[in-house]
């Protein structure tokens, strides 16, 4: 399977709290729903349909499948939600338990998650899809486990807040595949890792 991470991203690189008010306020980031003004249902839309297309399995950090377990069940009818709440899940946590899983999720403990990703990635299958998520997807940048990065960039500059790329002075080459711009200044871009040997 290839890891696959996909992420709204405003132009200083910001991810957090993409989707609403009080998604996420960590840090006193006060822009929650940042997104909406530049969403169009094409190049926006389109990204992560085709993301959730070519995935069998979402793999979520904690506060992210905490939101997105109680958001997609109840938007079942269209296709991209019932692709969402069929797909099998994995979300890493050390607080979570067994028997809170639901949604189709298994959960993996913090401990082993690098090992457990590490031997999902290496199964056959299509992609395993990271959205949002973003101490996980940055712990899968750093590990070097990243396959392809899909980014949608939009037209804005927040000034802070979390992000997916680490200052670890490691250099990390990827090759662009594919760019999209919309109408409203977004810009939706494939990259793929360049494994250099």
């Amino acid at each position: 399977m290839r890891i696959l991470i996909v992420e709204f991203m405003s132009l200083d690189g910001v991810v957090q709290a993409p989707g609403g008010k009080g998604e996420d306020t960590d840090g006193g980031f006060a822009h929650g729903g940042w997104t909406h003004p530049f969403f169009d249902p094409e190049v926006v839309g389109g990204a992560f349909a085709a993301a959730i297309a070519g995935a069998d399995a979402l793999l979520y950090g904690r506060h992210t499948w905490r939101g997105m377990s109680v958001a997609w069940p109840t938007r079942a009818g269209d296709p991209f939600a019932d692709r969402m709440n069929a797909i099998s899940k994995y979300v890493v946590s050390d607080t979570l338990r067994d028997d809170e899983m639901t949604w189709n999720t298994t959960r993996i403990p913090g401990a082993e998650a690098l090992t457990r990703i590490r031997e999902l990635r290496e199964t056959e299958g299509g992609d395993l899809l990271v959205m949002g998520s973003t101490t996980l997807a940055r712990a899968l940048v750093s590990e070097g486990l990243v396959d392809e990065l899909r980014l949608v960039i939009m037209p804005v500059l927040l000034g802070g807040g979390k992000r997916v790329f680490t200052d670890d002075g490691v250099k990390r080459t990827l090759e662009l595949v594919s760019t999209v711009t919309s109408y409203k200044g977004v810009i939706s871009c494939v990259y793929r890792a360049v494994h250099e040997g």
